[in-house]
């Protein structure tokens, strides 16, 4: 099972909302006929469809066999995921870098929180 990260660029992809990343897998699956099938299968699919399942499975075998492929993808998506923008009402919630302890991420709290 691929990491979650590795679903969401997979969802991202499919979703074509982040073209420079796009661009970036399309150009390193092109060699690989499986990797380009699974990429164009996953297009307009849902997060949780067996296509976005696929793509992050590919992108999971290009990662181990492509560290500086890993390196790039994770890099852009780190800078890309943390351009969220909640619309009317919404929430983002991020935590990036190295945590250690407990972390809430919240929005409307009623009551106390403890740990």
């Amino acid at each position: 099972m691929p990491e979650p990260v590795l679903v969401s660029i997979a969802a991202a992809l499919a979703a074509k909302t982040v073209t420079s990343l796009y661009d970036l897998v399309k150009k390193r699956f092109a060699d690989s006929p499986d990797a380009a099938a699974a990429l164009a299968a996953a297009e307009g699919a849902a997060e949780d469809s067996p296509q976005v399942a696929a793509l992050a499975g590919e992108l999971e075998r290009t990662e181990r066999e492509d560290p500086r492929f890993a390196e790039e993808l994770r890099s852009r998506w780190s800078v890309e995921s943390s351009r969220q923008v909640a619309d009317h009402g919404g929430v983002v919630n991020q935590i990036t870098g190295n945590v250690s302890g407990k972390v809430l991420q919240a929005r409307d709290i009623e009551g106390g929180v403890s740990f």
